[in-house]
């Protein structure tokens, strides 16, 4: 088959290739990520975890707030722990494998586009990517996406070219990078690559491809690597890691929508209009004429066949489910950037350049600019050195009428509890297939505060008289940093 595949000319050489994509990534991913605080909600999550973990001395189950934590298989807190081993704990260690992980996605679509067709269009591809809004956001988001994405297309892609070029020992690395792409995220590591290239083969009716020995020992590979982890959480921690592990984090976020908001048909429409972009804008009118000519059919192809099933099928499958998030459909950037870079390079060659410039000069802008900005306000980082002053051994520290300040908890190393009345911690505490299930920071009842301790309430600066009204006794402000207002009890 590959030497069907018709080979242009491009008049780069590899290695000016190669080096340049370094450069390019080095400068677009690892630029100012060390001025990116770790945010709350999500990001903090994780580096707490690793955090702990670390801590602990425990590289087997994730752990939060000192208790076992089941959200997320254990791979990316692997990541995390070896960065905060090499950097220490730091906010550019936190994104250091994330945007380690972009630039490998970036060269890997380099090689496939280089397969598929040649080295300019696989060079076009890899610039569309890694210029996108949407995966330029996830390279530096302390997020699993990235490690997952990356380990998912890896396998697609190494099925792929196994199976078109009779190399059935690249299947071991397909099955091979399923494995961790399930460590990373849980089943849908295998379930998502596994559909679209059953639906691939049936289409291509080669089904009879799936029924020989190297699939057989890839598969058995493919356990071995995800037994390493889930057979010993079993056997330690058993039905509770099952039902939340299993039951909450994959079940409840197929079938109850977690933000009923976002559950509409045209969601993930916009996300592609937004985190395509700026080659979203270029590609649409492509797409409408399409649309207008009637024009909508598979590709004969066999490579272009896959690249429209790959991307269709992730965005398929999440408009099922019931939860929807931004990043869900991440998936389908690569073969989106391979399949867009033929019409790029025909279309749009006066003004590529000039987009890769123009994007390039926004993140790196951005990187120094907006994103520390943006991240300062969701953060609790500024606040750190203020609640540390209000703090002694005597000091209960709680957190009241906001959403939990995780961050305050990972940059101060100080316990921070969730006051809530009695009553109603009982309706919050976590229960298995409720979305309670992931509230793992620690309670405190407010009939429970004890008048011998001194007591420091973090509140919302914005509504700062929610404590003289929901709390007993007498309160004073003693302070405030970023989006947090501290305040004191003076009179039980």
């Amino acid at each position: 088959m590959a030497a069907e595949r018709q080979k242009e000319h491009t008049g780069f050489s590899e290695r000016r290739i190669l080096f340049g994509l370094a450069l390019f990534c080095a400068i677009l991913y690892f630029s100012g990520i060390g001025q990116m605080a770790v945010t709350d909600p999500v990001e903090v999550n994780y580096t707490e975890t690793a955090k702990e973990m670390l801590a602990a001395g425990d590289w087997l189950s994730p752990r939060i707030y000192g208790q076992y934590w089941y959200d997320k298989p254990v791979f990316f807190y692997w990541e995390l722990m070896a960065a905060f081993k090499l950097f220490g704990i730091t906010d550019f260690a936190a994104r250091f494998f994330p945007a380690l992980f972009a630039t490998i996605g970036v060269y890997m679509t380099y090689f496939f586009g280089k397969y598929l067709y040649n080295a300019e269009t696989g060079a076009t591809a890899a610039v569309i990517l890694g210029t996108s809004l949407e995966y330029w956001y996830i390279g530096h988001a302390v997020i699993t996406d990235m490690t997952l994405a990356v380990c998912m297309s890896a396998s697609i892609m190494l099925f792929y070219v196994a199976y078109a070029e009779d190399k059935p020992l690249l299947l071991y690395g397909a099955f091979a990078t399923a494995g961790i792409a399930v460590l990373t995220k849980g089943p849908v590591g295998f379930l998502l690559p596994g559909l679209i290239l059953f639906v691939f083969l049936f289409l291509q009716r080669r089904l009879k491809f799936l029924i020989n020995p190297h699939i057989c020992g890839g598969f058995a590979l493919f356990l071995l690597i995800v037994s390493f982890w889930y057979v010993p959480m079993y056997q330690l921690h058993g039905q509770a890691f099952i039902d939340t592990f299993l039951g909450t984090h994959n079940l409840l976020r197929a079938t109850v929508a977690e933000h009923p908001k976002n559950n509409v048909f045209y969601y993930y429409l916009l996300i592609w209009a937004a985190g395509f972009f700026p080659w979203s804008l270029f590609c649409l009118p492509g797409a409408v004429h399409c649309l207008r000519q009637k024009r909508l059919s598979l590709p004969t192809g066999d490579a272009e066949r896959l690249l429209v099933l790959w991307g269709a099928v992730v965005v398929l499958v999440f408009q099922c489910m019931a939860s929807k998030y931004l990043t869900y459909t991440f998936p389908y950037m690569m073969p989106l950037a391979v399949g867009a870079a033929p019409y790029v390079r025909r279309h749009l060659r006066p003004y590529g350049k000039a987009v890769l410039v123009g994007m390039s000069v926004f993140y790196i802008g951005a990187a120094f600019t907006i994103a520390p900005r943006e991240a300062k306000c969701a953060s609790g980082k500024e606040a750190v050195p203020l609640l540390q002053s209000l703090c002694d051994e005597n000091t209960d520290i709680a957190s009241y009428g906001i959403r939990y300040p995780a961050t305050l908890v990972y940059y101060a190393d100080l316990p921070v509890r969730r006051l809530e009345m009695r009553k109603d911690i009982e309706k919050c505490k976590p229960r298995s297939m409720t979305w309670t299930d992931t509230n793992a920071m620690p309670f405190m009842a407010v009939e429970d505060l004890r008048p011998d301790r001194n007591v420091l309430v973090i509140t919302d600066i914005q509504h700062p008289e929610q404590v003289q009204r929901g709390l007993p006794g007498m309160w004073r402000e003693v302070g405030a940093a970023g989006r947090f207002a501290f305040y004191k009890r003076i009179e039980p």
